[in-house]
């Protein structure tokens, strides 16, 4: 199973590999770079490929210091599609994640720096 294993200040580590830009990780395993349309605002198009994959829940990691944000339009839209959304500064959001992916179908998608 994925696992992330380790997150600092514009990088992450998942299963061995650094990656220094935003990420999307999958429950499966598949991980996807994660550029958003407005950068520190998370909207409906920038969940599209997360969205056609059916999550349960969606963790955002919303930075080091917590200056991305996810737009109300987004978490309606989760709210309506029953998936749970979860919003917390990146060091916990990748906490959270770990102890959720071998229960559900979850997803990180993750902002690295600020």
């Amino acid at each position: 199973m994925v696992r992330v294993d380790e997150y600092d200040f514009g990088r992450i580590i998942v299963d061995g590999k650094k990656y220094n830009h935003d990420v999307i990780v999958f429950w499966d395993g598949k991980i996807e770079k994660w550029w958003r349309k407005e950068g520190h605002k998370v909207c409906v198009e920038d969940i599209e490929k997360i969205l056609e994959k059916n999550p349960e829940i969606i963790v955002f990691g919303t930075g080091k210091y917590g200056v991305m944000k996810v737009g109300s339009d987004v978490k309606n839209l989760l709210q309506k599609e029953n998936i749970k959304c979860i919003e917390k500064i990146s060091d916990d959001a990748v906490k959270e994640f770990n102890e959720k992916v071998n229960k559900s179908k979850v997803v990180l998608a993750i902002h690295l720096t600020c």
